[in-house]
């Protein structure tokens, strides 16, 4: 369970929301300290005293969002029959979310302490039958290229075909 929930009247809280937004929709390259800092309004030291660093928000809040994410790649998937194709809703669903809510680019990086694990690509392979981390892993990739495809201006619609092909393939 979470340890704390932003509130987003707190700096810490809009701190968060501002890192979510930019982090989204811009590479974590491009967005710099004093960008996150105007825009929740709190000056360059809280973010700071809040998460030790630019690396430390983008962990917090891509962790967030990627457990968002999880709940409704887990939820479409539990949604099918099992005879249905789990693999292809998980994917559709995970891909629109990604998209319609603004964290794509967030979304399509892998993430960035790799000792924990891609929690992703572990959820896309045991939708594959028999259960398989390497080909979760590949899934988990393709999948990622498809957003960031899309966050870079790809057609929506073909790259979400080309991830159901791969579901059925």
């Amino acid at each position: 369970m979470r340890e704390w929930i932003p509130i987003s009247t707190s700096p810490k809280g809009r701190l968060a929301l501002a890192a979510v937004r930019a982090f989204g929709s811009r590479p974590f390259d491009e967005v710099t300290v004093a960008d996150l800092a105007r825009e929740a309004e709190v000056t360059t030291g809280a973010l700071y005293h809040h998460f030790d660093s630019k690396l430390g928000l983008y962990d917090f809040v891509r962790a967030d969002v990627e457990r968002r994410l999880l709940d409704r790649v887990e939820g479409a998937a539990a949604a099918v029959d099992r005879s249905g194709d789990r693999l292809g809703a998980a994917l559709a669903v995970g891909f629109d979310f990604a998209v319609d809510s603004g964290f794509a680019r967030i979304l399509a990086e892998a993430p960035t302490d790799a000792a924990s694990g891609d929690a992703l690509a572990f959820a896309f392979g045991r939708l594959c039958n028999p259960d398989s981390s390497e080909l979760g892993a590949l899934i988990a990739a393709a999948w990622r290229t498809a957003v960031a495809r899309v966050a870079d201006g790809d057609d929506r619609g073909a790259m979400r075909l080309a991830l159901l092909r791969l579901a059925t393939a």
